[in-house]
């Protein structure tokens, strides 16, 4: 464990003592700063945290990127984070109890997913109420009338035990990319300029040589891509996006039942790198749904362990540069019940 700074903690954007969110995992948790030193390069900090309700053997160094300050519209992305987990697992839960459902999803398996529930929109969770409160974030009226609420380490152990690490930076992107939709009222511009189906064949195309043709490691990694498009193609509609979005996902359904482009027939050829880091964050509950053993889960969490590597070494590539701003007409449509 890294030795504690000498430098005063005040030079940091964070401070000693002071209460904030930080992110484990896919989750934002309270937290209080224990101590603040530089990075190792140099090049910003990093800080000993303590997760409010875990004990101290949780306590642990994170690198500045994963802090966030305690501000309001942070607590209603860690709530908004918190619900969409909820949601998910009541989703597991009604999996379970059926006798049957889903659509075969290639190497994730039969069962839950995306094939075996309607979970609707789970990032619709922003604009929904809990407890019967109203909620309005992001637009300058009312704020959620809710009490701040964490996930706490026994509800923690409780989850699936497929986990799929997710590097800090591309964390930070899907922060951002919820603040560019929910707060500042933008869209990724579709048809998306590289979209998932590019993304997928390029991963194709540079890991293939790395296999020997016909064996089964080939075999396993083209099934992982395989169910990863058809996890895409399925969940877009269904839980990947905000609420703001859905007249473009309208738009984007008309374009694919028109026929007018035969580039464009489905999410997974018009969405691209955002709604695809939104699919790798849920991942690890969707195949928690799925009746897969414990060892093909392990597999296929090496393949998609690195997959998602990948993926975020090319995020400056497939990311938008700038969201755009819907005209007045959208905002208006946006606004109805």
């Amino acid at each position: 464990m890294p030795a504690s700074s000498k430098q005063t903690p005040a030079q940091a954007p964070f401070s000693k003592d002071e209460r904030v969110l930080c992110f484990h995992m896919e989750m934002l948790y309270e937290a209080k700063i224990l101590d603040v030193m530089p990075a190792d390069n140099a090049d910003g900090w990093q800080y000993k945290i303590h997760y409010k309700g875990w004990k101290s053997s949780w306590d642990d160094w994170v690198p500045q990127d994963r802090v966030r300050k305690f501000t309001e519209e942070n607590k209603d992305l860690a709530s908004q984070l918190l619900a969409q987990y909820k949601t998910l697992q009541a989703g597991k839960n009604a999996t379970k109890s059926a006798k049957k459902g889903g659509a075969s999803g290639g190497a994730f398996g039969r069962g839950g997913g995306p094939g075996g529930s309607d979970l609707s929109s789970a990032r619709g969770s922003e604009e929904r109420t809990q407890g019967g409160a109203t909620t309005s974030s992001g637009r300058g009226g009312q704020r959620r009338a809710r009490d701040f609420d964490l996930e706490h380490e026994e509800n923690f152990h409780n989850r699936p035990s497929i986990k799929l690490p997710m590097p800090d930076h591309l964390k930070a992107l899907l922060v951002d990319d919820w603040e560019n939709v929910t707060k500042n009222r933008q869209l990724v511009p579709l048809p998306h300029v590289h979209p998932a189906n590019e993304i997928f064949d390029e991963y194709l195309a540079e890991e293939r040589p790395k296999y020997e043709e016909g064996s089964a490691a080939l075999d396993i990694m083209e099934e992982a891509v395989a169910g990863l498009r058809e996890y895409f193609d399925r969940c877009v509609g269904r839980i990947l996006l905000y609420p703001f979005e859905r007249i473009q996902y309208r738009d984007m359904y008309e374009l694919w039942n028109s026929g007018k482009d035969p580039k464009y027939k489905s999410a997974v050829d018009t969405y691209g790198a955002e709604h695809l880091a939104r699919l790798l964050v849920t991942l690890p509950e969707l195949i928690a749904q799925t009746n897969m053993d414990q060892q093909s889960a392990n597999r296929l969490r090496d393949e998609l362990t690195k997959f998602t590597n990948w993926f975020s070494r090319h995020v400056t590539k497939y990311f938008v540069n700038e969201y755009e701003v819907p005209g007045q007409e959208y905002q208006e449509q946006a606004k109805a019940p």
